[in-house]
């Protein structure tokens, strides 16, 4: 009852409508492109596996630099729907270019900087999304729930995509799958001129804050830090693992791809309705935790299957860990700094990013060389330290005196 009054009410939001059908376009073209980007690297582009591994690890660093430069922009000089505007019409350009340009140097180039300006786009939906909740009824206490609702609607989009892009790809080409995504990126353009507005956001002046390699010094905050880097890396490692998995391990097809990416978000909307409502009466702790090991629980299962249909029972637990880890990380962070939040999400961000690199590069290599089963032998060994890791660093010998602090205040 609690969500679907929640759902009732958060369509009342202003501007929220045209911005849940933006994100559920921008779900679904994205989902057309992720599931299939080793094959069209590997297979249409003719890629090595390490040359892969190397374009998706260079492309990532670039996103980062560019989207968080966009980020520090954001909220002085430029209105974030100018940088959405941006974002979309440099996706529109991207998928082009990928849809008509073969030549290994030329789609780097795009991947690296016109999708490093598109990939400003994706946070920049998140923060309307915050503001329009912030500036609605809304209680600070069931932010976190409705913006998990508001995540929801990516997931939504995830559980029709791949299987669509599968049946596009085996019936034309990658040709007219990347079309069909920028036309999709169209639409969301159309939309965000004419129907999103921009929120009006209060100038704070921003106090200095310390430096990260002050927090890191703290063993409990770097294990965490450290753990989350593993689990990125696991989780990207698998993400353009599982295609070649399915096609050469397996003996699959490319619709069966697409089924396997259309089954997770299935099950991550309940589980991110579950966790928003949980993370309010659960220590964080305990929920990462055993996100954690269901992590482990997954790749144990993906490396032992030996038909497809297995796989689809397993993708599950890959929704499980992925909203318990995804949808509760954010606020776990920021309770390791109370008073810095800003800092405490940029370590997050920062290990994820981290590890998207690691993952594509090891990638890269270990399938070239060790094969594709080997690879989740690694994520294994990656989540396994992580959860150890996450175990016996479970103390942060900070909070007792951030707490006496603020009793100390308080009086």
């Amino acid at each position: 009852m609690r969500i679907f009054s929640s759902l009732k009410k958060m369509f009342t939001i202003k501007s929220m409508i045209p911005l849940i059908t933006v994100n559920i376009l921008f779900g679904i073209s994205n989902s057309f492109v992720v599931p299939f980007m080793s094959i069209f690297g590997i297979e249409e582009v003719g890629m090595s596996n390490t040359s892969f591994g190397i374009f998706m690890a260079l492309s990532s660093v670039a996103n980062v630099v560019i989207s968080t430069y966009i980020g520090k922009i954001s909220d002085s000089r430029i209105d974030r729907k100018t940088i959405l505007i941006l974002a979309t019409t440099s996706l529109i350009i991207g998928y082009l270019g990928y849809a008509f340009i073969r030549d290994y140097y030329i789609l780097l180039f795009i991947a690296m900087f016109v999708l490093g300006i598109a990939s400003s786009g994706t946070p920049q939906i998140l923060a309307f999304a915050r503001e329009s909740i912030n500036n609605s009824n809304v209680s600070p206490k069931e932010t976190p729930l409705f913006l998990n609702i508001f995540r929801m609607t990516f997931s939504l989009s995830w559980t029709i995509g791949p299987a669509i892009a599968a049946i596009i790809l085996v019936h034309t080409d990658f040709r007219g799958t990347f079309m069909i995504a920028a036309g999709g990126y169209f639409i969301m353009l159309v939309l965000i001129i004419f129907f999103i507005k921009s929120n009006k956001i209060a100038k704070t002046e921003r106090k200095p804050q310390p430096r990260l390699v002050t927090h890191l010094k703290n063993p409990f905050i770097s294990a965490n830090v450290i753990a989350f880097i593993l689990i990125t890396a696991a989780s990207n490692m698998n993400t353009v693992n599982m295609s070649y998995y399915v096609l050469k391990i397996l003996n699959g097809s490319k619709e069966q791809i697409g089924i396997i990416f259309s089954i997770a978000p299935i099950f991550e909307i309940p589980f991110m309705l579950g966790m928003g409502i949980l993370a309010t009466k659960i220590d964080n702790k305990i929920i990462i935790r055993i996100g954690a090991l269901i992590s482990v629980l997954y790749f144990v299962l993906l490396s032992i299957v030996d038909s497809v249909w297995q796989i689809y029972l397993v993708q599950i637990l890959s929704a499980a860990y992925i909203s318990i880890i995804m949808g509760t990380a954010v606020s776990y962070f920021q309770d390791f700094i109370p008073n810095e939040a800003g800092t405490a999400t940029t370590l997050f961000t920062s290990s994820t990013r981290i590890g998207a690199l690691l993952g594509f590069l090891l990638f890269g290599v270990f399938s070239q060389y060790m094969g594709y089963k080997f690879v989740y032998l690694l994520c294994i060994v990656f989540t396994l330290v992580a959860l150890i890791m996450l175990v016996i660093f479970n103390k942060n010998p900070n909070s007792e005196v951030q707490v006496t602090h603020q009793l100390t205040i308080d009086k």
